[in-house]
């Protein structure tokens, strides 16, 4: 009885273990993270849109491989394209499309979350009341920033008697937020903008914060406290009448994150001034960086909307990935 019942476990033992040689495991997108002994730097600049999204990106990867250190600025999208076209780093943030030219020498796309420019304007503003029920239409906002015709807050709510002067603030960096906004009023690119000229988003936040006739405009990051989720002290978005039926109506008032980020995921806030927030690398990515990347587009999607951004439709996050392979 012994000897029968050695002789079937023995049998057991290699049917399973031929079971176990012919089945492989399933490949999934992030075993390529999986390794304990990934190690090195990776060097990444840009966008300020992207800027606090790629922070926590980098934070969490390293949660995972202490071994990898990441050197992580903002500059504006120019700076970051600049950057990696020249070597200077691994990774540019890049919030705009990438143009033929950047192409032509090797600025490799790749979509990693979706992102929106909105209209920012003092909490204090003379007619504040008459933009929240009215909001303001494409056509006055590109009298305003495009070609200056537009100058006192009275004209913008119909209500001439009132004269305070509109003081436009715009990039004064290379930005993809800027780009993006001239696109949408008409323009086609940063240049078309008018205004005083401020660095970065949080520069231009804080001009119009401190300035009760300013008017701008934020990505939505920066837009909205991620920790309120309302407005920043002193700011209010200001409603697009996308319509240009003279009323602001429901969905065309944006007060808090959640209101933000869901109208851009559906679709219901205008692209431009929505838009996919790029990576860009010099060719291809391969070893580190792009696992990074790999991690980014799987793994790292759950901190997306946790840091107020937009994740990418399901093609979209597969094409990235494709791309990445």
């Amino acid at each position: 009885m012994k000897k029968g019942y050695r002789s079937f476990l023995l049998v057991v033992l290699i049917a399973l273990l031929i079971s176990a040689c012919g089945k492989k495991p399933p490949v999934t997108q992030s075993l390529v993270t999986q390794s304990s002994d990934l190690s090195g730097t990776i060097s990444v600049s840009g966008a300020f849109a992207l800027y606090p999204m790629m922070t926590t990106w980098g934070e969490e990867f390293q949660k995972i491989h202490p071994n990898v250190q990441f050197d992580i600025s903002g500059g504006g999208a120019g700076k970051g394209m600049t950057d990696v076209l020249s070597g200077a780093v691994d990774i540019g943030m890049v919030s705009r499309a990438v143009k033929p030219e950047e192409e032509s020498q090797g600025a490799y796309a790749i979509g990693v979350v979706k992102d929106a420019v909105f209209l920012v304007v003092n909490k204090s503003n003379p007619v504040l009341a008459d933009i929240m029920a009215k909001g303001i239409t494409q056509d006055t906002l590109s009298k305003i920033f495009i070609t200056g015709e537009i100058k006192t807050w009275g004209e913008v709510v119909g209500k001439p008697e009132i004269t305070d002067e509109i003081h436009v603030y715009t990039r004064s960096d290379s930005a993809g937020a800027a780009d993006v906004w001239a696109q949408f009023l008409g323009g086609t690119g940063q240049a078309n903008l008018v205004g005083i000229g401020v660095n970065a988003d949080p520069g231009l936040l804080e001009a119009v914060i401190n300035d009760p006739l300013g008017i701008g405009y934020n990505n939505l990051g920066y837009a909205f406290d991620q920790t309120t989720g309302k407005p920043p002290i002193g700011a209010t978005v200001a409603p697009i009448d996308i319509n240009g039926n003279g009323v602001a109506d429901a969905d065309e008032i944006i007060s808090s994150l959640a209101e933000a980020t869901d109208a851009v995921a559906t679709g219901k806030y205008p692209s431009p001034p929505a838009r996919v927030e790029n990576l860009v690398t010099k060719g291809k990515p391969s070893g580190l960086v792009q696992a990074f990347i790999t991690w980014i587009l799987t793994d790292g999607q759950k901190f997306v909307p946790v840091d107020g951004y937009v994740q990418l439709q399901p093609d979209q996050l597969e094409e990235s990935l494709t791309k990445v392979k």
